[in-house]
């Protein structure tokens, strides 16, 4: 009987020790999918990050609803890209995170940022206050290293004061369509749960390494699979996959709009109609959230095919394998597509 009881012990002590990590596990709470995903395979065997946006909800249009301000206000800690993709999130986590760390992505060290693209097939972005900047000059692939800039920014664990040394807007926020990036955000990651929660830095340093090398794989799999399709022109919904283009060298030829926020007048449809027919753009790509009768529309009196392309992996299940299949199902979209 000596030895049952020992082993019984043992398993209660390890059941226990399970059970303390879990419930020493800081509170995370991740605003979209993409992030939420980094964040699961960090904490994996440690604890669930909870996701702000859920479904097949766009951060672009999102509102806060009753159950997101609870789960707030309950955060240890917040995962966010930052106010120029989720301004629906900035005055919450001043009100109700007031007490939890927040993460802003878009600071994170070594990211590759790029500018909005304006004129030709897209459309001027309202800039704000930045209306007299000049962004002939900074067009197309021009990009600014600019992380180590804002390393400090959070170094006391919460900051919401957005006055950092670039303008918010002005830089494309779907920075996660390139795998460089995921991994910075990722390192970036790390780093604020080992901070939080030193008792699991093992796991979390672990699982991190993996999943950089995960990623690492990922990203050559994908030039790979777009690597027939590159300089055949398409048309996207929004400017959204600029990122992508800037790491396969696939080409989007212009964007249906270039803010979800805003639907295209018919000068616009117009304008897009035209450049597909200039262009000999091939394909018409819409989104899972946003309205496909425009890109019916637009593509009338072409010969464009459409497609769906799904940055934000509004039609995936949320958890650690959703950022590779999210890339993996914008690649195959592509080819099958423009093949």
């Amino acid at each position: 009987m000596r030895p049952i009881l020992i082993a019984l012990a043992a398993s209660a002590s390890i059941a226990a020790m399970a059970s303390s990590a879990m419930a020493a596990a800081p509170n995370v709470v991740v605003s979209i999918k993409p992030v939420h995903s980094l964040v699961a395979a960090i904490m994996k065997g440690v604890g669930e990050p909870q996701l702000i946006v859920d479904g097949a909800a766009s951060p672009h249009i999102y509102s806060l609803k009753p159950s997101n301000a609870r789960t707030l206000e309950k955060a240890d800690m917040v995962f966010w890209v930052g106010p120029g993709l989720e301004a629906y999130l900035e005055k919450p986590l001043q009100a109700l995170a007031s007490k939890a760390t927040v993460v802003e992505l878009e600071d994170a060290e070594g990211l590759e940022k790029l500018l909005f693209r304006e004129g030709g097939p897209f459309e001027a972005h309202d800039h704000g206050d930045h209306e007299g900047h000049d962004h002939e000059a900074e067009e197309a692939h021009e990009h600014k290293h600019d992380g180590e800039e804002h390393a400090d920014d959070h170094k006391d664990g919460h900051d919401h004061d957005h006055g950092h040394d670039h303008a918010h807007g002005e830089y494309d926020m779907h920075l996660w369509l390139d795998p460089a990036n995921a991994k910075a955000m990722a390192r970036s990651i790390e780093a604020a749960l080992i901070k939080a929660d030193a008792d699991n830095a093992a796991t979390y340093q672990e699982n991190a390494r993996k999943l950089l090398t995960d990623i690492d794989a990922l990203d050559a799999e994908l030039a790979e699979t777009v690597k027939p399709i590159k300089n055949k022109p398409f048309i996207v919904f929004h400017d959204a996959y600029q990122y992508f283009e800037h790491r396969y060298g696939v080409k989007t030829a212009g964007s249906i709009t270039v803010s979800p926020e805003t639907m295209p007048g018919a000068d616009r449809v117009k304008q897009v109609q035209q450049k597909i027919r200039e262009l000999g753009a091939t394909c018409v790509f819409a989104e899972p959230q946003f309205e496909p009768k425009l890109v019916s529309v637009v593509m009338e009196g072409t010969d464009a095919r459409s497609g769906t392309l799904d940055p934000e992996a509004a039609t995936q299940t949320p958890g650690p394998d959703l950022y590779f299949e999210m890339m993996r199902g914008i690649a195959k979209s592509l080819k099958d597509c423009l093949s």
